[in-house]
């Protein structure tokens, strides 16, 4: 179905260029597009019409015709005020034929790499139904993932749409009500820097638009269409990951993931042995704000006394006495790179679990 928005827009256009008041409505009458006020006066006579056995009918003064698709009526078109109102009405109903042969490919596009995204296609499927949907096989592509912070609304599909129109190659599509996932076709030219403008790019969409906030995550480039499942879970990884490590990044490439992709990987009960033989029961998130700045701070630079009790604004023998406290109570010394490691990885532990315990299962 073509959106109402789309109908307004095409008759609209219409309109400009003639006298002719121009109608759409469904077989029932209901109005879907109007360039006049009293359009809902004409439902009974679209029903009769559209009942019809006829293709286009004068009731009135008016010029009705119908809009079909394979056979069936889709639209009524209904012409108003000039006596060029069958010529209109043709016009009319060709531009709406022409939007629905359209539409309707997209609709089987948009199908096919929903369920391929899904892998829901079977190899020998896949490779079929690109064929007739004139979709290239060996094609460098990547996939995005735009999230926002409500629900998906069709405003922010067609927006993004509007950042690819033209790109045939490209597709933008959903799969919940979450998300809206781009496709992109990748030149070979094309490497991490210009995933990233693309992005940067993506965001822009929302920039200006004080509701809303969006995170853009994608994943690595594959070279095959049978592949664009494997960059799209990786995406799907990717802002996962990032809601838990990297929450100030509103763009997040799968590649740059780090250690963090594989702690997301682990099963809670083993995070849980790990947290409890290090830390002998205790767990990291235990210490004050002070420490947890001060441990950050420290890591930050690369466990460089100087440099983080400079940016601390405290004394160096300052900063060793709280070392020397987080030492006696948990057993690790944060100045031995192998202790530190250890600690590192023991507070993305306990990011992750915390996070996973917020998940509505």
């Amino acid at each position: 179905m073509i959106s109402n928005q789309i109908l307004q827009n095409t008759i609209d256009g219409l309109k400009n260029i003639s006298k002719t008041d121009l109608c759409v409505t469904d077989p029932e009458g209901k109005v879907m597009a109007s360039t006049f006020l009293d359009a809902e006066k004409y439902g009974d006579t679209v029903k009769s019409f559209a009942a019809s056995e006829a293709d286009s009918q004068v009731v009135n003064g008016c010029q009705f015709m119908k809009v079909f698709d394979e056979r069936q009526v889709e639209y009524i078109i209904i012409a108003v005020g000039d006596t060029n109102d069958a010529m209109l009405a043709r016009i009319a109903a060709f531009q709406i034929q022409n939007l629905l042969v359209a539409y309707k490919e997209r609709f089987d596009k948009d199908n096919f790499i929903k369920n391929l995204l899904l892998d829901n296609l079977l190899l020998v499927d896949i490779y079929n139904r690109a064929k007739k949907l004139h979709i290239e096989i060996e094609q460098r592509r990547v996939v995005y993932i735009v999230e926002t912070n409500h629900d998906r609304e069709d405003n922010e599909l067609e927006r993004i749409r509007s950042l690819f129109t033209g790109k045939q190659k490209d597709f933008v599509t959903a799969v919940d009500e979450k998300n809206v996932i781009v496709v992109k076709e990748v030149a070979d030219n094309e490497a991490q820097a210009d995933l990233v403008k693309t992005a940067e790019s993506i965001m822009n969409l929302f920039k200006g638009d004080a509701k809303t906030h969006a995170h853009v995550s994608f994943g690595t480039i594959v070279n095959e269409l049978k592949d664009v499942s494997r960059s799209y879970k990786e995406a799907r990884m990717a802002l996962d990951v990032g809601k838990i490590f990297f929450e100030e990044q509103d763009i997040i490439p799968y590649s740059e993931l780090g250690i963090g992709r594989l702690i997301y990987q682990l099963p809670i009960p083993l995070c849980k042995m790990f947290i409890s033989e290090i830390f002998d029961g205790k767990s990291p998130d235990e210490f004050d704000e002070e420490m947890l700045i001060t441990i950050n701070k420290f890591f930050e630079n690369s466990l460089n006394v100087s440099e983080t009790s400079r940016q601390l604004y405290i004394h160096r023998n300052t900063l060793v006495y709280r070392l020397d406290k987080l030492q006696k109570s948990t057993g690790l010394d944060l100045r031995v790179f192998e202790d530190a490691i250890t600690f590192k990885i023991a507070l993305m532990v306990v990011k992750y679990m915390k996070y996973m315990e917020t998940l509505d299962y």
